[in-house]
């Protein structure tokens, strides 16, 4: 059975900092592609980013240059670093396993997590 647990996020002011992470059972992780979505109220969920068995990493345009997606084999564990957030960053964050990566294009993986809420407000 497999178990994405995310954890990390919380309430935090405009231009601070956040961590999230995402602890992996139930698969072999090494071999799996790891993501960050988000859903903000009202709205779809979106994509953050996404990184590779081999540690490619993929970002929507939004959050370029600001987070960090990164991923320890060892801990079975995928990172997300949220640097200099802003209110519209405030949603909840999923993490998503079963990634492929074509070279060219990605999959959405079969398994989520529950979410872990993120809220920028002043």
């Amino acid at each position: 059975q497999v178990q994405l647990v995310e954890s990390g996020g919380g309430l935090v002011q405009p231009g601070e900092s956040l961590t999230l992470s995402c602890a992996a059972s139930g698969i072999i992780f090494s071999n799996s592609g790891m993501g960050w979505y988000r859903q903000a109220p009202g709205k779809e969920r979106e994509l953050v980013a996404r990184i590779s068995r081999s540690s490619f990493t993929d970002y929507t345009d939004s959050v370029k240059g600001r987070f960090t997606i990164s991923r320890d084999n060892a801990k079975n564990t995928v990172y997300l670093q949220m640097n200099r957030l802003k209110p519209e960053d405030t949603a909840v964050y999923y993490c998503n396993a079963g990634i492929n990566w074509y070279g060219s294009s990605w999959s959405v993986g079969n398994y989520w997590g529950k979410g872990t809420l993120v809220t920028v407000s002043s």
